[in-house]
């Protein structure tokens, strides 16, 4: 029996730790859609492509394996048969994320397995056009918010706490000007899809968000 949950909302809203948690509570598998991406990204990144190298983007996704697996509770990116966990995070690899995502031929690779995975099992999944383009017939659709300024704080605290220096004004700087390229791109950009529940998390915590969401599914 498939059953899912569509968690958008723009970079640093909390979503990939909000839907980890519903997915766990609900026995439910994560499909970390970012991390997918952001495979994608690191891909092309070893190949010494640019952002702005369009062609060579839509050439190389072709040749990028990038599946999913859960060991031990964890969930595992694999590129062409490599984990590639731990390189998925850096800010480097997130900016070649927003760019490349745009690429019609790296959406429409990764979109087909997303919604392979969606159609036989209970998956909870979260990104910038989950509800809108990816699982337009979910169970369950959040548009999941916080201001600018409370993201960039929540990035901040996150990056300090690994002994990064960084500079809160840079961060929420680059958060603005992501939002805008994630929200003007032309294919998929990100909106809240009209049978969204709109959930802004600003003054609330991780545990009010997840209660939140599972209310929902209760109804």
């Amino acid at each position: 029996m498939s059953y899912s949950i569509a968690i958008d909302g723009p970079a640093g809203a909390g979503k990939s730790t909000i839907a980890k948690k519903i997915a766990k509570e609900k026995g439910f598998i994560y499909v970390d859609t970012g991390a997918m991406y952001r495979a994608m990204a690191f891909y092309l990144i070893q190949k010494g492509i640019k952002p702005s190298e369009t062609e060579k983007i839509s050439e190389a996704c072709k040749e990028a394996d990038i599946t999913i697996s859960y060991e031990n509770g964890e969930q595992i990116v694999w590129l062409n048969g490599e984990n590639v966990n731990p390189y998925l995070r850096t800010e480097e690899v997130g900016n070649m994320a927003s760019a490349s995502s745009v690429n019609r031929d790296v959406r429409i690779k990764l979109v087909e397995l997303q919604q392979k995975l969606a159609k036989t099992n209970r998956v909870v999944m979260d990104g910038r056009d989950i509800g809108t383009c990816v699982l337009p017939d979910a169970d369950v659709k959040v548009y999941l918010t916080a201001s600018s300024k409370v993201r960039a704080k929540r990035r901040y605290e996150e990056l300090v706490s690994k002994g990064e220096n960084c500079d809160i004004d840079a961060i929420e700087a680059d958060i603005i000007e992501r939002d805008e390229r994630d929200m003007t791109r032309e294919m998929s950009p990100l909106r809240q899809a009209e049978d969204a529940v709109l959930l802004d998390s600003s003054n609330m915590d991780v545990e009010q968000v997840v209660k939140a969401i599972l209310d929902m599914c209760a109804q």
